[in-house]
Order: structure tokens, then sequence, then C-alpha cells
């Protein structure tokens, strides 16, 4: 570690503030640490304590503590996340789950979009991509997506050769996923198959997310223009008396908000889905919604709960589950769900 240091501010600097000019004459030195600097009065100007907003203005000195040197590694990591906020790369690289050299999955917190779009704004998981590299050259890459509001395993390549391998084995359905979702009811049967096709509704929505989907029966698919064929496969896991129950979904197909219009048109949406009945307050008649208490009808309880691929360069197959988000685990909890309770993949007996 280097000492402590004056820093004197130049006749050509100008006026500025204090944390902008340390950045600039310390660019390794991060917001953060400059904050910490000035809370625990390691940063002096002109012998006094100073805040990160402190204006400093030709003639000054200012003094900083000993800097710890910054390998390469952690250096290269800083340059590839320039430009995203601090904690936004935190977030991010908190939520990976699992990587090697050539993937890297996350579990994608609730809220945020996979991509950006119609309304998604700039914060999403393609724009973070950045804070994921670890060294590597290139950005990852999205090989599929989850919708904003959905938590859950998702899966980024590292290399386009690898994200080509990802995107034909979900092209060819060698890649299982499973979600868990609590729901309005309960099915009957308690296990089945959903074909009702989708179709686009018409209006706005060519980002994905504002689009909402209409459910078309399997014998209308093929009159309806544009509407392309779905199957979704569910089991229910538990129940809360007839109120609400916990249900696995296995989508054999991979269409836009294909579990939230399958789960609405068979009369159970899934909790918290406003766009598509299953918001305790669009509801407010049926008397689910609010017998399920407001505070859980107000987020999409849709989880992607795991994944099984075959690894493209080992050939292994590889599955990762992904911890439940913390408002359906406060769900969870209140109706006396256990995670432990049940089989991970309650459909293999059935294949």
């Amino acid at each position: 570690m280097s000492g402590v240091k004056l820093l004197h501010v130049g006749t050509d600097e100008g006026e500025s503030r204090l944390d902008r000019w340390l950045k600039k004459r310390l660019p390794d030195v991060t917001q953060g640490q400059i904050e910490k600097w000035c809370r625990t009065g390691q940063v002096r100007v002109d012998g006094g304590r100073a805040k990160a907003a402190t204006r400093v203005a030709p003639g000054m000195e200012v003094r900083v503590p000993p800097i710890p040197k910054v390998d390469e590694a952690e250096l290269a990591l800083r340059q590839q996340t320039q430009g995203i906020p601090e904690a936004d790369a935190r977030m991010i690289q908190a939520a990976v789950l699992w990587k090697d050299e050539h993937i890297i999955a996350l579990n994608k917190p609730p809220g945020l979009p996979s991509q950006g779009g119609s309304g998604q704004g700039s914060r999403h998981v393609d724009g973070l991509t950045g804070a994921l590299m670890f060294g590597f050259k290139d950005r990852p890459k999205l090989v599929h997506r989850l919708d904003k509001d959905t938590s859950g395993v998702l899966l980024l390549a590292r290399t386009d050769r690898i994200a080509r391998a990802l995107s034909e084995a979900f092209r060819d359905r060698t890649t299982r996923k499973i979600y868990w979702a609590a729901v309005a009811g309960v099915p009957s049967p308690k296990m089945g198959t959903i074909r009702f096709g989708l179709v686009k509704a018409p209006g706005r929505g060519g980002g994905g997310e504002g689009e909402k989907m209409i459910a078309i029966h399997p014998s209308k698919i093929d009159q309806t223009e544009g509407a392309k064929r779905a199957t979704t496969d569910y089991a229910v896991l538990d129940q809360l008396g007839s109120r609400a129950c916990w249900v696995a979904l296995a989508p054999i197909t991979g269409r836009t908000h294909q579990l939230r219009a399958h789960m609405a048109e068979i009369g159970h949406p899934i909790v918290g889905d406003g766009k598509y009945g299953g918001s305790g307050q669009e509801n407010a008649g049926d008397g689910w919604g609010s017998q399920l208490g407001g505070d859980i009808s107000r987020k999409l309880h849709l989880h992607a709960r795991s994944i099984s691929f075959d690894h493209p360069i080992t050939k292994k197959r590889i599955t990762l589950t992904a911890p439940l988000p913390e408002h359906m685990k406060r769900t969870w909890k209140s109706v006396g769900w256990n995670e432990g309770d049940v089989p991970a993949d309650p459909f293999q007996d059935i294949e």
C-alpha cells in the first residue's frame, strides 16, 4: 500500500466537486471508496474534514489516505463495469447462481427486465452484462428471456459458439424448464396438459412486456391469423383449501406469456398477475384475492425454479435450481407450504 498523499488543485483545473476532482486524479478509486473516506474523515481539504460535494478550487491542498493496490484482474473488472452503477453491478453479480468458462446462470430478481424494449427503461439484464465478464473479453449473451416480474434461472453464454448451441437446444426442446407458481383456486384434474394456442392481442406491445396474449381453442388455431400452438404441463404440488394452490409448470413450447395466459384461460390465474387476472385488486369480487391478502396479490408469483440442459462442451446433463424470491418465500411461509416436501420434477414419472 502506498502512503498518505498530499495533492494540490492546479491553477488550470478550476473549481469542482471534491469527488469529481478525486476521480480525475485517482481513476482507480471508486465513488463508494471516496464517499467512505469523506464519512470517516480520511480525506482532508486544507486540513479540515470534507464531504464528497465540497467544492475545491485552485491552490487548495487535498490529503488522501493510503490507496490499496489494485490487481490487474480487479482493474479489468472495474473497466468492464464503467457506466454501470456500482449498486447494479453488485446486484447482478450477487444473482450469479452458477458459472463456468462457457455459461453463466443467474437467479434473475423479479422486477428486472431481461432486455430493453418498450417501457423497459435502461436497467435490464442485457444492459448489465458488462458486470458479468469476470475477466473475459466479451460480454455474455442472453440465450432466452424471462418476463420482467418473473424470477428464476436465466442462462447467458460467454461466447457466440455457446450461444448458438444453447439456442439450438431450446429450439429442439432438449432443455427442460420447471416453473413454480401460486395460482387462484385448484385446477381439476390436479395434473394435466394445456394446449390452447396463443395470439397477440391488438394494440401496443411490440416490446414484449406491454403486449397481452389471447388464448385460442386448439380447434381454432389453424383458422386464427397469427396464432401459434402452445403446450404447458401442470401439476398441483400443495393447496390452501380451495382458495389457492402451488403448481409446477413445464412449458413444452416457449411462447410469450405462455404460462400466465394458459393458467388464466383454465380459470386459475397466477397470483399477482394484474395483466391476466391474478391481481387481488382487479378481482375484488371473486373472493380469493382478498382472502390471500393485499400484499401477496400485488406481486407476480411465478418463478423459474429449475433448468436442465446438456452442456455444449462437456456433454454432461446440468440441472440448476434457483431459490424462491423473498416475496414468494413469505407467501409459502404464511400458507404453510414447504419447498422440501415436493419432488424436483413431478412430471418425470409420466414421460
